[in-house]
């Protein structure tokens, strides 16, 4: 356990390096150290992944002093037939694009080119691995020329890259079998300076916490599934994704994803190689899911999938293509309706409406779902939101929801639910969650709120949810004539027992307590008219003087 935590700080630290090589260019928390850093990132885990593949299948390598060095003496057929026995989600690299072959270049005149094209051919070499589309069916390399965001000595910067990544292995990390939770706290920490709504079109949210993103995956996946799909139409860096997939197992399921933003596309695709789903990144689709969805059946038809879970954005400007969206091709996905756009402010457009009714539309016969949504949405009374929430009810596949605490998203002061849909749900009673109070609240780097839920909290909300057990001012199980009869409110305050404690008290208490209530009424009452004496007295005044 003390090795992995060692580990662990290594990785963070090479992290660190790296972004301390960006700061030193003038690169620190500009708009392109993101793809510098997982680009770099990436190269050393595939280099390290290369290596280490190749061991499992050739003893020999294994037992060489050098392994780089004997790779780099065998004759081409030999190499090629090594190349041919390994797992088709591993990249393939050429001994020249060795992070050791490229270290040794580096004292060679235009070393930035030399470290560029390394990166770009063995993207062109990989492209049916690790290319990502997009919706309009053009490819994204994982690879581009990291040097041309760097203005002065872009030599001495590619140097200090390969110096800082020379040092350091990810053999241990993969010879340990680390699994998800692992990967996740990497991943978190790698894109934590990253973790922001840049606003505008690009509307992704980086970054679910790992808390809730748990919790929604285990409260849908209560039953062991296999060769199963799991989609998110908005998936920013794909947290809500590996958690559903670490859930079920990465290779009982195929992931499924479309998101507009270019930066949460990158993360994502980093974060699918780093949790062994690299099988998935042709289905991690970089487009606008509301207007232009992707994955369709071969009848052209949208794809239905078992699982769904998403953090959709609560609030974007979509009057741009917002009169595009109504049509009869989109009444049956969009039918409690599309958002009118908001002339004041269109940024207030209320887009979760819009994803909501994809995800219910997008549920196979079998399919679940787990959506976070502004806690308002689950007690407004009327209007689009009212409209989905009776079609949940009245179609008998409202599971239930979970209202969380307050800055459990340290991004965003709205508050904030889950809700839950279940195309089988065989349950007559729906359970509603108020864990507004759980949580223990600190102050981040920023001096944010942010409320950390323990593992006893989720603990909790798991247990109560999938046993729709009712908690005393924690949890309620409700019918459908309940949900009907309080007008289609999901929220678990609504349905609390309103209880009134009674306290013994003698005779003579209360004859004292009510000559001391009547003092201080007849105290208030006197104080009440000198003031309006002298209210009086001031307008007279101002009479007299007019």
């Amino acid at each position: 356990m003390e090795k992995i935590i060692d580990f662990k700080k290594q990785t963070n630290s090479l992290i660190d390096e790296l972004k301390s090589v960006c700061a030193d260019a003038g690169l620190g928390n500009d708009g392109n150290e993101y793809k510098i850093i997982t680009e770099i990132f990436l190269y050393k885990f595939i280099n390290d992944k290369f290596f280490y593949e190749l061991k499992k299948i050739d003893k020999k390598l294994s037992n060489v002093e050098d392994c780089e060095s004997y790779l780099k003496e065998i004759t081409n057929k030999d190499y090629e037939i090594l190349m041919m026995r390994l797992n088709e989600n591993v990249a393939r690299l050429k001994p020249t694009q060795f992070i050791s072959s490229i270290y040794k270049k580096q004292n060679d005149s235009n070393f930035s080119k030399i470290f560029d094209d390394n990166l770009i051919n063995i993207a062109k070499d990989n492209d049916n691995i690790f290319s990502q589309l997009t919706s309009g069916g053009k490819k994204i390399p994982i690879f581009e020329s990291v040097s041309q965001y760097v203005r002065d000595n872009p030599d001495d910067f590619c140097k200090a890259v390969v110096n800082r990544l020379i040092g350091f292995s990810f053999e241990y990390f993969f010879e340990t079998n680390q699994k998800f939770d692992f990967y996740a706290s990497i991943f978190e920490y790698l894109i934590k300076d990253y973790n922001s709504n840049s606003g505008g079109t690009d509307y992704a949210e980086y970054f679910t916490p790992h808390s809730v993103s748990k919790i929604m995956a285990l409260c849908i996946n209560t039953n062991k599934s296999k060769n199963v799909t799991c989609y998110d139409p908005a998936s920013g860096s794909g947290t809500l994704l590996m958690n559903i997939a670490h859930a079920i197992g990465d290779n009982k399921c195929s992931i499924y994803s479309q998101d507009i933003s270019q930066k949460s596309s990158k993360f994502l695709r980093l974060n699918l190689i780093l949790n062994n789903l690299v099988h998935s990144i042709p289905n991690a689709i970089q487009g606008n899911t509301i207007k232009d969805p992707y994955h369709k059946d071969i009848d052209k038809k949208l794809k239905q999938f078992d699982f769904i879970v998403s953090n959709p954005p609560f609030k974007t400007d979509f009057s741009e293509y917002r009169n595009d969206l109504d049509t009869n091709e989109n009444k049956d996905r969009f039918f409690a309706g599309i958002p009118k756009i908001t002339p004041k402010d269109p940024k207030k457009m209320e887009i979760y409406l819009l994803f909501i009714q994809h995800i219910i539309f997008s549920l196979s016969k079998k399919g679940k779902a787990a959506i976070v949504v502004p806690t308002g949405f689950l007690t407004s009374k009327s209007g689009i939101g009212k409209l989905i929430r009776e079609y949940l009810v009245e179609n008998n596949i409202l599971k239930g929801a979970i209202s969380m605490p307050e800055n459990i998203f340290a991004n965003t002061g709205t508050k904030v639910s889950v809700l839950f849909i279940d195309k089988q749900n065989k349950s007559e009673n729906m359970t509603f969650i108020d864990a507004t109070k759980l949580g223990k609240t600190i102050k981040d780097a920023n001096k944010q709120k942010k409320t950390l839920l323990s593992i006893d909290d989720e603990k909790k909300i798991i247990d109560t949810f999938i046993n729709n057990i009712a908690v005393n001012d924690f949890s309620v199980s409700v019918s459908k004539e309940d949900i009907i009869n309080k007008k289609y409110s999901f929220s678990a305050g609504h349905y609390f027992e309103i209880k009134l404690n009674f306290t013994n008290i003698s005779l003579k208490d209360f004859e004292n307590k009510n000559e001391i209530f009547k003092k201080d009424l007849s105290k208030l009452l006197k104080e009440n008219q000198k003031i309006e004496e002298e209210i009086f007295l001031n307008l007279k005044k101002i009479n007299y003087e007019d």
